[in-house]
């Protein structure tokens, strides 16, 4: 049904209809109610959860920046901020002996999240002196995104099977992998911003079955005030042109908490926050333009875009505050009392808040002047085909130790993509990119979209101490651009004519294709799996793994 629009032609009293472009159909998704959408990706998130905990305590010492997050989570945990522990704390932590922490609070530059979820793991289990609490709270974030990455696939691509693949890719990857068995703050990043992203795809397709039924009475309302008044220059105000109004959006407000909670893991949550916000606009031109209105970009600037920002940008940034309770609410908190300390035109603002502002400003110049140069640093260009991959725990033994039955061994963590899934869903990004660029495919402009917001701003810090690992927040859109690729030679079935058995043969050859795919990258995962998880292995096995002279 098409917008009818009266437009009186001054001296004849007649009525000239246009008719703008055709609305478009409710859209229908069966594949999101069938129960095997939830199955299959439960059934796979189980078995990734069982890899993801299985000798989660090993190793049980502080691996890599373990050193800092582990440790803070369990000062956060028991005294609401992060305090100073002592140079030798390491091995006493390990140990179960907290004797190393201090009453002083501890200079950080991330906000307490991250720290606040790592620490409930501690709590759980043996209040930080086991190591399978330190890194609990990690793998059973990275088991859930499994389940979640699915649904993502399913709504987007409209099939059960290529949300399967999605889960697969995803519990299969390296990044994914050794980041859910580790006790880091990244992995916590990546799970609200894919949560953000989920929500706000729901509310895209919430706000467009929404558009197009109410559009169908504003026709019926237009189409009677054509029929017994001249419109004039009105006309340019009539319902029409801009379509109705779609009131409370909650999907879109949880998408806003979500982005939130992302930024009181990182900081780096605040880019995903400009890019989505960004992003749902454009969703409501399209879903406007989608209903017929004539005017859709006037129309989602006027009755979306207000309400689109005050549903991200102030939600993230109260919770976002929130997140600081604990700073705020103890008086042993880093910087708690600079505003006590130094008067200024800020007097009449709360003394909490212009210490965080005085917080907050001493840390982004830490961040930005962050460039000792490190072994594993690395540059953003080759991110996406892991180039300079970041060693999280290395050890070397001798025939006898820790199960070495050869002359020499190693056992290592090294932070890799899977190499299926990082090389072709980088190739998968080509793809993407066509299809965005000659076929503005909604689908493709939101992978793209995601993957802009986790790693292009990255390329702003080229000459910062950063490093490959940072890479986990990307990997869910990496999963997806490849999955987006793979529903492309995955097809749609066919049937009944020579011609269509034809069609439907060369399916099945795809089809087949796409199977292959997955289980190299099950196998891949398999084989490395050793290096992913701290193995004591033969040398030549662990140099067998090292695909790359730049991962050594």
């Amino acid at each position: 049904m098409s917008f009818l629009t009266a437009d009186a032609r001054s001296g004849t009293g007649s009525t000239r209809i246009r008719h703008p472009r055709p609305r478009a159909q409710v859209p229908q998704n069966p594949a999101l109610s069938s129960v095997w959408g939830w199955v299959w990706p439960l059934l796979i998130a189980a078995i990734g959860g069982v890899l993801r905990m299985l000798r989660l305590d090993h190793p049980r010492e502080l691996v890599f920046d373990e050193t800092y997050y582990v440790k803070d989570a369990h000062s956060v945990a028991h005294h609401g901020v992060e305090l100073k522990w002592a140079e030798d704390a390491n091995d006493k932590f390990a140990a179960g002996d907290f004797s190393a922490l201090s009453g002083d609070p501890s200079y950080v530059v991330h906000p307490p999240l991250g720290k606040w979820m790592l620490g409930a793991g501690q709590l759980l289990f043996d209040g930080g002196a086991n190591p399978f609490g330190w890194r609990f709270a990690a793998a059973l974030i990275g088991t859930l995104t499994i389940v979640i990455i699915a649904r993502i696939a399913i709504r987007m691509f409209g099939s059960v099977w290529l949300g399967v693949a999605a889960a697969l890719l995803l519990a299969a990857d390296g990044q994914h992998f050794v980041h859910s068995r580790t006790g880091l703050l990244d992995i916590f990043v990546m799970f609200f911003v894919l949560i953000a992203f989920w929500l706000l795809l729901i509310d895209r397709d919430d706000a467009r079955r929404k558009i197009l039924q109410r559009t169908a009475g504003l026709l019926g309302a237009e189409a009677g005030v054509g029929k017994q008044h001249s419109a004039g220059p009105k006309s340019w105000f009539m319902p029409a042109s801009f379509g109705p109004s779609l009131g409370l959006r909650p999907w879109r407000l949880a998408g806003g908490i979500a982005l939130g909670l992302a930024c009181g893991v990182k900081w780096n949550g605040l880019y995903a926050l400009a890019v989505f916000g960004i992003m749902i606009v454009l969703w409501d031109v399209a879903n406007r333009r989608a209903a017929g209105v004539s005017r859709p970009w006037l129309a989602a600037l006027g009755k979306d875009s207000v309400p689109a920002f005050m549903s991200l940008v102030p939600v993230a940034g109260i919770v976002y505050l929130l997140c600081w309770t604990g700073w705020i609410l103890s008086p042993k908190g880093w910087d708690r009392g600079w505003a006590a300390d130094n008067s200024g035109w800020w007097d009449f603002l709360p003394d909490w808040l212009v210490s965080l502002a005085h917080y907050h400003y001493t840390a982004y110049n830490f961040h930005v002047g962050l460039d000792k140069p490190h072994t594993y640093m690395s540059n953003p260009w080759g991110w996406t085909v892991q180039w300079r991959p970041t060693s999280f725990y290395y050890r070397s033994y001798g025939p006898g130790e820790h199960g070495c039955a050869v002359d020499k061994c190693s056992a290592a963590i090294l932070a890799v993509g899977n190499p299926v899934v990082w090389g072709l869903g980088t190739a998968a990004l080509v793809v993407v990119l066509l299809a965005w660029v000659l076929r503005r495919d909604w689908r493709a402009g939101a992978v793209l979209a995601g993957l802009a917001a986790v790693w292009l701003p990255w390329f702003n810090y080229q000459h910062r101490t950063i490093f490959t690992f940072y890479t986990i927040v990307m990997v869910p859109f990496i999963v997806l651009a490849l999955v987006y690729a793979l529903g492309i030679v995955w097809g749609r079935a066919t049937g009944g004519t020579a011609v269509q058995d034809a069609a439907a043969q060369s399916l099945r050859a795809r089809r087949l294709a796409v199977a292959v795919i997955l289980a190299a990258a099950v196998l891949v995962f398999a084989f490395y799996y050793p290096i992913w998880t701290g193995a004591t292995i033969p040398y030549d096995s662990w140099r067998m793994r090292m695909l790359n002279p730049t991962w050594i």
